[in-house]
């Protein structure tokens, strides 16, 4: 695992989240297009990192959990559209608010990414 491409995932997660609360409290609907377009350099950047995990996996000589470590990769890259697509059916706090939690738990999942691949090592 790239401890940068965590590092990049987390700092745009955080900057996502710290946004989405201030709709929240301002009573916004669901964002602009500025916002998506944060979202999907997100999105981007977890494919990247899916593609780099399951290489990493391929080349490791770890004893890593292989089955949980793919799962908890595609659960970050597919949690976040679908948090999208439910905060702009529902145009309201709710739907602000499941965006958020789809975005604490991106990483939620980054972490344990990063503990199931250090255990391994």
């Amino acid at each position: 695992m790239n401890v940068w491409v965590l590092g990049l995932v987390l700092a745009l997660t955080a900057a996502a989240a710290v946004w989405t609360v201030v709709m929240i409290v301002r009573d916004q609907s669901p964002p602009s297009d500025p916002y998506f377009a944060l979202l999907g350099v997100l999105a981007l950047v977890l494919l990247g990192q899916v593609v780099g995990g399951l290489v990493a996996l391929g080349a490791t000589e770890r004893d890593v959990d292989g089955i949980t470590f793919v799962a908890y990769l595609f659960t970050a890259l597919l949690v976040l559209p679908v948090g999208a697509g439910l905060a702009l059916v529902e145009r309201t706090r709710w739907g602000t608010g499941v965006l958020l939690v789809a975005l604490i738990t991106v990483a939620a999942c980054e972490a344990r990414l990063q503990s199931i691949w250090t255990a391994g090592g």
